[in-house]
């Protein structure tokens, strides 16, 4: 909010001008040191930071105490992240970040084979959650508030308000795709959106909600492959790709 205000960003609001910033978080305290937590600092940090370059991918950001698979057990789970995906088409983008800490399995919309997420029993293969919660396996309790994934869809297309909402809403149709089982009781999924309006131009809602759900799931699946193994005590997370 400091950096938007000396930006003179924000909504005016009568004789003043209020740099709103909307935020979600993720829950990732079992994870490295929880002391440390992003403060006002960090995000004028963030903000100076910002640049054209690709952002990096996997254990790095919110992605860095990213958990999923966790519902039959964190001891079964395996290591989240964060991603990132765009898609233009006709000369206009629509792209998105994500952080996946999800309750659920990864899922590659492409293959529906799942990528990674709860293991079994032993902790050497993947499990399939979907298939062992309609076989009848009980999840196990979960504690409120321990599971979401939070992301941002952001586009160079002319938007309303109320369009830019839309957005948000069909990008959540690409976190299904990726994640099962998705908007769970124990997620607390949210995405925002924005746009630029900086190519001048829109293809129309249709198709840019079809690409808002195709980069959020592409953005999803990148978080998780670009996930690296993380080993804390007697904890072992492994990353996808190490288990069959």
């Amino acid at each position: 909010m400091r950096w938007l205000d000396e930006q003179g960003i924000g909504l005016q609001v009568g004789p003043g001008r209020v740099p709103l910033v909307p935020g979600a978080v993720l829950f990732d305290l079992p994870l490295g040191d929880q002391r440390i937590r992003p403060d006002a600092a960090a995000g004028y940090a963030a903000c100076q930071a910002a640049s054209r370059e690709a952002p990096a991918q996997g254990n790095v950001g919110a992605g860095a105490g990213a958990v999923i698979g966790k519902i039959f057990g964190f001891q079964r789970a395996m290591k989240g992240g964060i991603g990132t995906a765009s898609v233009t088409v006709d000369g206009v983008t629509v792209g998105a970040i994500v952080a996946c800490n999800a309750l659920g399995d990864v899922i590659d919309p492409d293959t529906a084979q799942v990528v990674a997420g709860a293991r079994t029993a032993d902790g050497r293969s993947l499990l399939d959650t979907r298939r062992a919660l309609l076989r009848g396996e009980l999840a196990q309790p979960i504690l409120p508030g321990t599971n979401t994934t939070i992301g941002v869809v952001a586009t160079d297309a002319v938007l309303t308000k109320v369009q830019a909402g839309r957005l948000a809403t069909q990008g959540h149709d690409g976190l299904a795709r990726a994640i099962n089982p998705c908007h769970t009781l124990s997620d607390g999924d949210t995405l925002f959106a924005l746009a630029t309006g900086e190519s001048g131009r829109s293809l129309g809602m249709m198709t840019l909600g079809a690409m808002a759900a195709e980069a959020c799931a592409q953005a999803v699946v990148r978080a998780i492959r670009a996930a690296r193994a993380v080993h804390v005590g007697n904890l072992s997370l492994p990353a996808a790709g190490e288990l069959a």
